[in-house]
C-alpha cells in the first residue's frame, strides 16, 4: 500500500498583519494542505525597517498575545524569534524543512528592501515565496496619472483609485474565515513573549493605554461594530469635534493589521445599505475618504521612500528651523499655555492617541508657532502614538509643515485659541485633559492669559504656577513663521 505523500510545510511570516480574518497569506498557507508554521520575528537589527516606538511596543505585546490565541483555534502555534529577519526566516525554514514561505506585503522602504533581499535568498535555496496585499484597498503601483506617474495630490488620486473598481463590496470581497488545520508535533523553538520586555515596568506608564484600548483582532472587530452602530451616523457632522467621540479609532488596529481595510470598507457599506443606522451617502463617503487618505499616504511612501526623513518639497531644505529644548519640552508635556494644544499632548501621553483635528493644531503649533523642524514632532509621535506608521506619520507631518505633497500652505497657521473655541465649544475635551482650567469660564477657557485677575482667582488658577503662561505670543509667532516662509519663497 502506497502511503499518501504529505505536502511540505509552509511558513507564514507575520508582520503588520496580526489577524486571521481576511489574511491572504494565511489563507494561502492553509490551502496548501501541509503543516503551517506561523512565525513572528522581532527585528531590531536589520538596517532599514524602523524599530517600534515605546507605545507601539506595548501594543505589539498584546496584539501578539491575541494572535497566538486566535491561531490556536486553527491548530497553529505561533513561533516567536528575535534577531535579524533574514537569518531567522532561513533558520526556521531549515528546521521545519519548509518548501514555501508566504507573507503579506509591506510598503515602507526598509520593509520593501528587506523583503526583496529575503525573497532572493530563499529562491536561491530552492524555497518558494509568495506575497499578498493584506494592508491596502489598492496597490500603490496600480494608481497612476495619465502619463504613468504617481499622484501627488489626494483628490485626483482618490478619484482614480475609486475608478479602478477594486473596492470591496458588501457581498463579501474579504476572504472567508479560515478553517482549522492539522498541527505538527515537532515545532521549532519559540521564545517567550515576556522575555522581549515590550511592556514598560519602571515606571509603568501604560495605565492610560490599558484603560483605552483592547489590542488584537477581537478588539478591532468590537471597535468597528461600536463605530458602525453608535457613531457612524454622526460622523460627517461632528468628526472635527474632539469631545464628540464619533471617530472610529480604528487606526492602531489598522496599523498592526488586526483588521483589514477591506473588512472595514465592506462593513460600512453594508451598514449603510441595511437601514439599521441613518447613514447617508455623504457620511459614508467622508468616512471612506479617510481610508483613502491612508491609501494616499502609503502611495506616497512607496513612490517617494525618503518621505519620513526628507522634505518632499526641496525648497524647505533651506527653512530656518529653530532649536529650543525648553519650548520643545513644554510642547511634549502639554505645558505651552495654549489649552487646546496642551489638552491634545496630554491625551497623547495618557492614551497613545490624539483626535485628528487636535493633531493638526498641535502639529501646526510646533512647526509654525515654535518654528521647529517637523521631524522632531514626527519622532515624538513615533514614540508615543499607538497608531504610528511611516506612511501616515510622515505624510501627515509634512502636510502640516507645508513641505509635503498636497500640503496645507505654510501660511495657513492654525490659531490654537480660535480652533478651541470653534471645535470644543463647550470645553468638555479641554477641561478633561487640562483639569486645572476646569472652572475657567468658557469665554476665557482657551485664552486664560487674557482673563481678568478676579476671574482667575475665582477659577483657582495662578498663571505661571498652576498653569503656564503662553510660551509664545500668537501674533508675533505667526508673523515670524510668515517671514520664515517668505525667506525660502524668495530664494526658490
Amino acid at each position: 500500500m502506497v502511503e499518501k505523500e504529505i505536502p511540505a510545510a509552509t511558513v507564514v511570516w507575520f508582520r503588520n498583519d496580526l489577524r486571521i480574518d481576511d489574511n491572504p497569506a494565511l489563507a494561502a498557507a492553509l490551502d496548501g494542505g501541509g503543516p503551517v508554521i506561523a512565525l513572528y520575528v522581532l527585528d531590531d537589527e536589520t538596517p532599514g525597517p524602523r524599530p517600534l516606538g515605546a507605545a507601539s511596543r506595548w501594543w505589539l505585546h498584546h496584539s501578539l498575545t491575541a494572535l497566538r490565541d486566535a491561531l490556536e483555534t486553527l491548530g497553529i502555534a505561533l513561533i516567536l524569534r528575535r534577531g535579524t529577519a533574514g537569518d531567522v526566516v532561513s533558520e526556521v525554514v531549515g528546521e521545519v524543512a519548509a518548501a514555501r514561505v508566504v507573507w503579506n506585503r509591506r510598503y515602507d522602504p526598509g520593509g520593501v528592501a528587506t523583503d526583496t533581499r529575503i525573497k532572493a535568498d530563499l529562491k536561491r535555496n530552492g524555497v518558494e515565496t509568495s506575497s499578498f496585499n493584506a494592508a491596502l484597498l489598492v496597490e500603490p503601483w496600480e494608481v497612476k496619472t495619465g502619463n504613468g506617474a504617481p499622484y501627488k495630490v489626494f483628490t485626483p488620486f482618490w478619484r482614480a483609485a475609486r475608478a479602478l473598481g477594486a473596492m470591496p463590496h458588501p457581498a463579501g470581497k474579504p476572504d472567508p474565515a479560515p478553517r482549522p488545520t492539522t498541527g505538527r508535533d515537532d515545532l521549532p523553538h519559540s521564545e517567550r513573549l515576556a522575555d522581549w520586555a515590550l511592556l514598560p515596568t519602571r515606571p509603568d506608564w501604560a495605565g492610560g493605554l490599558r484603560e483605552t484600548w483592547t489590542p488584537g483582532e477581537s478588539g478591532a472587530l468590537a471597535r468597528l461594530e461600536s463605530f458602525l452602530s453608535d457613531r457612524l451616523a454622526d460622523y460627517a457632522g461632528h468628526r472635527d469635534e474632539p469631545a464628540a467621540a464619533v471617530t472610529s479609532m480604528l487606526s492602531p488596529h489598522l496599523r498592526f493589521g488586526e483588521i483589514s481595510p477591506r473588512r472595514i470598507w465592506a462593513a460600512a457599506e453594508h451598514r449603510a445599505d441595511d437601514g439599521r443606522t441613518a447613514v447617508g451617502d455623504t457620511t459614508l463617503a467622508k468616512f471612506q475618504a479617510e481610508l483613502g487618505w491612508r491609501e494616499f499616504s502609503h502611495h506616497l511612501l512607496f513612490h517617494f521612500p525618503t518621505l519620513p526623513h526628507e522634505n518632499f518639497q526641496p525648497k524647505f531644505d533651506a527653512f530656518p528651523w529653530r532649536e529650543n529644548a525648553a519650548e520643545f519640552h513644554a510642547w511634549t508635556k502639554g505645558q505651552t499655555g495654549y489649552p487646546l494644544v496642551d489638552a491634545g499632548m496630554r491625551e497623547l501621553w495618557h492614551t497613545g492617541y490624539m483626535h485628528n483635528r487636535v493633531r493638526m493644531v498641535v502639529g501646526s503649533f510646533l512647526v509654525k508657532h515654535l518654528l521647529m523642524d517637523w521631524r522632531a514632532g514626527e519622532a515624538w509621535f513615533w514614540d508615543t502614538l499607538v497608531d504610528a506608521d511611516d506612511a501616515n506619520n510622515s505624510a501627515s507631518w509634512q502636510w502640516i509643515a507645508g513641505s509635503g505633497a498636497d500640503a496645507a500652505p505654510y501660511f495657513r497657521i492654525f490659531n490654537p485659541t480660535t480652533q478651541g473655541e470653534k471645535f470644543d465649544k463647550a470645553g468638555d475635551y479641554t477641561r478633561r485633559w487640562v483639569p486645572e482650567l476646569a472652572n475657567v469660564p468658557d469665554k476665557y477657557l482657551f485664552k486664560p492669559h487674557e482673563a481678568p485677575a478676579s476671574v482667575l482667582v475665582d477659577a483657582g488658577v495662578r498663571l505661571g504656577t498652576t498653569y503656564p503662561r503662553p510660551v509664545v505670543d500668537h501674533g508675533k509667532a505667526r508673523q515670524r513663521a510668515l517671514d520664515a516662509f517668505q525667506s525660502i519663497k524668495n530664494a526658490a
